[in-house]
């Protein structure tokens, strides 16, 4: 097979497996917070293992990166945390739209990081976000589950917003494994002091969704991006990687029985257009710039 065609392969296969990391919040019966523990320690082990095994350098390039990894990790910690903890309030298909607010979230924070200005357009992309989230809120009040799942999958999605802003500007020398690896080994120690007896008397169901969680869905992922991006250009993955909602409701109206409302399906509509609109204007904005230099 052409290996153009077996990476864009590889990555809708990340990608599905990415939209499916949100099924385990309604599968495990544990909390965000432990969900995202026993998730971290197999990803962990597995992509130090994949890196050792590609050959790949085990060690930063200088000490001060080792101190950037531990802030990443830090905001990595309690971004996944808030994402199931979303959709343990709200559902799914709330949560993981609330999430994908995060490419626009981002469009509005990179001023303040490269110095660039907010263009109209950035704006009105705003603008659908807001209408969209604004469909799939049911009631304005905190007392609402789902409203509150839609906060905190915003919140979600404005760490993950900062989060890869700060990788691009300090961490970006380092391929998507080995950042995500040692982003993840600090995210264990963080949260290890907050495990709940839950997780220390989980049953062996819950055990091996744990190790599915963190080695199939989540490690595995990340090492396909490694590879897809040998033959891919950067947006092309980007635009894939908007479809990651898509497969999160699908898989949840399939598995979990999930009915999103039609509110919900036209604001995950919206929001996911804004995404995949800022997506590829970014990358317009980013060859214009290159040629002009």
């Amino acid at each position: 097979m052409d290996p153009v065609k077996r990476s864009l392969i590889n990555l809708h296969l990340t990608v599905m497996l990415l939209g499916g990391t949100a099924l385990f919040s309604k599968l495990i019966e544990l909390n965000a917070l432990d969900i995202t523990f026993g998730r971290s320690l197999p990803a962990c082990l597995f992509l130090f293992a994949y890196l050792k095994l590609s050959g790949e350098s085990m060690r930063l390039n200088n000490s001060k990166d080792y101190f950037i990894a531990l802030g990443l990790g830090v905001v990595m910690a309690v971004h996944w945390v808030t994402y199931f903890a979303a959709m343990q309030y709200s559902s799914v298909s709330v949560g993981i739209i609330a999430l994908f607010t995060f490419p626009v979230i981002t469009v509005l924070l990179e001023p303040f990081f490269e110095k660039t200005r907010i263009l109209w357009q950035d704006l009105a992309s705003a603008l659908v976000v807001l209408i969209g989230i604004f469909l799939i809120v049911p009631d304005f009040s905190l007392s609402n589950d789902v409203t509150l799942g839609v906060i905190i999958g915003v919140f979600s999605a404005f760490l993950y917003a900062m989060r890869n802003l700060l990788h691009r500007r300090y961490f970006n020398q380092y391929s998507g494994a080995k950042a995500m690896a040692y982003q993840i080994a600090v995210i264990c120690p963080c949260l290890v002091w907050f495990v709940s007896d839950d997780m220390i008397s989980m049953d062996m169901n819950a055990a091996l969704l744990l190790l599915l969680l963190g080695t199939v869905f989540t490690a595995l992922p990340h090492a396909l991006i490694a590879a897809s991006l040998v033959h891919l250009r950067a947006k092309t993955f980007s635009l894939v990687a908007c479809m990651q909602p898509f497969y999160g409701v699908v898989f949840a109206i399939i598995l979990l029985n999930e009915a999103p409302t039609w509110q919900t399906l036209i604001g995950g509509v919206l929001v996911v257009s804004a995404a995949v609109y800022e997506t590829v204007n970014t990358h317009r904005q980013h060859k214009k710039a290159q040629q002009c230099s």
